[in-house]
């Protein structure tokens, strides 16, 4: 897993109003739903206009939260028909969790020149 890409993913979570969004289709544990048109839409997913709905904010407000987690890799996004359907990327749950539980042996103390004082050591232990 590389740096830049957790600090991408933490960036666009660090947003109230996209962590709010990602949680809600987390959360979004429907197994099968069939829409208006009789259509079968992707498992544990939330339309781009479901989501405005949800959130209040405008359509284009909603859906520049939705591009940045989506940058991130966050989420995915697939158009079906007339709609585009948002869900959770599960890599990225897997990434997040992977490093979270990481095992930190590999820490290895840093010279910090602005966290410590001359000739100390400034490690992560």
């Amino acid at each position: 897993m590389s740096n830049e890409q957790l600090a991408g993913i933490f960036k666009a979570l660090g947003d109230p109003t996209r962590l709010k969004i990602f949680e809600t289709l987390r959360c979004c544990a429907v197994e099968v739903e069939v829409d208006e048109s009789g259509q079968c839409r992707p498992a544990r997913s939330l339309s781009v206009g479901e989501v405005c709905c949800r959130f209040g904010g405008s359509m284009s407000t909603i859906s520049h939260h939705l591009k940045e987690l989506r940058l991130a890799g966050l989420i995915r996004m697939e158009k079906r028909g007339r709609w585009i359907y948002c869900s959770v990327n599960p890599d990225s749950l897997e990434l997040i969790q992977s490093w979270v539980q990481s095992d930190r042996t590999d820490c290895v103390p840093e010279t910090a020149p602005e966290m410590a004082r001359e000739g100390e050591t400034v490690g992560c232990c």
